[in-house]
């Protein structure tokens, strides 16, 4: 049964034998797993395991050819992108996509309308971000584009965080920082795990995100080779296999 347009509460997300993919070749080839509510779980694997047809599988950009998406128990797999979203579910997309000739304040408040909430209500969650992000309050009206690639990133975060989502979906959150500001970004995954929010975490650096998440699935050619505990997983054989491609 598919849910409908009313938001659930709660994260948990159960992905079971998803199939996905362009013309004739699936991408996806029967994937499971599972996010648990007040946890990160990381997707890791090399270019063209599969990571972002999952994400957009997830998120409602694409459908899946076979198998289903769940969220708390309801089927969400042939619902919208729009009406996922209002259902709590948000990404932070690579590359972050900003709308660089508008303000900060202007990019979060354009954020915010996924819920339609009054202007009252969404300028109460602005200052919210900025309290989390004071660089960004500084420099709210300020253009997005005049920032720097951490800066952005916290913006792009923000913006997802306007949507009030209980479960985030960040891709290659790293891409492109410095080392000091990966850190940070990481510590922000950390602080909304501990208020409540469930996060998928698909990373390229594969340390930094097995130390991060609580529980790890490793894609490659489409399908998991390995799943478990993320601090089990970060010396294991087969992470290595894939990331040398022996898998």
């Amino acid at each position: 049964m598919l849910v409908t347009e009313k938001r659930v509460t709660g994260g948990r997300l159960d992905v079971e034998g998803l199939r996905a993919g362009y013309g004739g070749v699936d991408a996806l080839q029967g994937v499971d797993l599972a996010l648990e509510p007040g946890q990160v779980t990381a997707v890791i694997g090399p270019n063209g395991a599969g990571k972002s047809t999952l994400l957009r599988c997830l998120t409602g950009l694409m459908r899946p050819r076979a198998g289903s998406v769940a969220l708390n128990g309801q089927r969400i797999d042939r619902l919208s992108s729009g009406k996922i979203a209002s259902l709590g579910i948000c990404q932070v997309p690579e590359g972050r996509r900003l709308f660089g000739s508008q303000t900060i304040a202007d990019n979060l408040m354009v954020a915010g309308w996924v819920q339609r909430r009054n202007r009252k209500t969404l300028s109460g969650d602005c200052e919210r971000i900025y309290e989390r992000f004071p660089i960004l309050g500084e420099r709210r009206n300020e253009f997005a584009a005049s920032l720097s690639g951490g800066e952005a990133q916290m913006l792009a975060i923000g913006m997802a965080l306007m949507a009030r989502p209980t479960l985030l979906l960040l891709d290659e959150p790293s891409l492109g920082l410095a080392p000091i500001m990966v850190t940070r970004i990481l510590d922000v995954v950390k602080e909304l795990v501990a208020e409540g929010v469930t996060v998928l975490l698909v990373e390229q650096m594969v340390h930094k995100a097995l130390a991060t998440a609580d529980t790890a699935y490793v894609l490659s050619h489409g399908r998991v080779v390995l799943s478990g505990p993320a601090k089990e997983l970060v010396n294991a054989a087969a992470v290595k296999d894939v990331y040398l491609g022996s898998s």
